[in-house]
């Protein structure tokens, strides 16, 4: 297991490995049954991926509303005075109407070869009133000792973004700090081992996912077959590996 190590200025931020919300911005807490409403909560790769990072909460008192109005941004909220503590104040900044910023000053120190990178909370995805937040991506190597600033992209004519205590704003993920890949195309033998594999899977939904199947309210049908899959996968994984004799 992979340690990060954390250094704030306001504990308010309270970083924490993202959690998923149920009942909340997940979803309700429906069952896996006929006539159920879906949720981002029953897609399983949705789940794993709002769990991947580090969520980070508002630590502030006092809402901010940051919205644009005839092409200006502004940024509605009560600071208070500044504490004079060298930090800038307010601590939420516009940049470029586009852009505006907030000096968070948090420092998440990775190991050896990886990155930090900002990105949406994922409660962003299941918002429908499009007043979350959106973080933009940015990665900062382990050898940077403190993030000063995070970059949000500005809400559209007549939106507004709203920060509330206590609710996550935006999350981090840990990833090697380079993108150490070459995109290649499958060759043959390779693409028919996966085109099988696929087969494999839908045929096998006919048993392996038949006392999980359910139709949603909107007639979208589900069921287990991934997860068990995946079960099978963690399982497989956590079995000491046998040198051979």
């Amino acid at each position: 297991m992979r340690t990060v190590k954390y250094r704030l200025r306001d504990p308010g931020l309270r970083p924490r490995r993202t959690r998923l919300q149920v009942p909340g911005w997940a979803g309700q807490r429906e069952p896996r049954a006929d006539g159920s409403h879906e949720y981002a909560w029953h897609c399983l790769p949705f789940s794993e991926g709002a769990q991947y990072g580090i969520e980070l909460f508002y630590p502030f008192e006092n809402e901010l509303r940051v919205s644009t109005r005839a092409g200006r941004l502004l940024l509605e909220g009560d600071f208070g005075p500044d504490p004079e503590t060298g930090v800038e104040w307010p601590p939420f900044r516009n940049f470029g109407d586009q852009f505006y910023t907030y000096q968070i000053l948090l420092d998440l120190k990775v190991e050896e070869g990886f990155a930090i990178r900002t990105e949406p909370h994922p409660r962003f995805y299941t918002d429908p009133t499009d007043s979350v937040p959106i973080a933009v991506p940015a990665l900062l190597r382990n050898w940077w000792p403190m993030m000063s600033f995070i970059l949000f992209k500005s809400p559209a004519e007549g939106g507004a973004h709203i920060f509330r205590p206590g609710e996550p704003f935006a999350q981090v993920i840990v990833i090697p700090e380079e993108a150490d890949f070459e995109l290649v195309e499958m060759g043959e033998e390779e693409a028919a081992e996966r085109e099988l594999r696929g087969r494999r899977i839908h045929q096998s939904r006919e048993t392996l996912g038949a006392d999980t199947r359910w139709t949603s309210a909107t007639d979208t049908v589900f069921d287990g077959t991934y997860r068990r899959i995946l079960g099978t996968a963690k399982a497989k994984s956590r079995k000491p590996h046998k040198s051979p004799k």
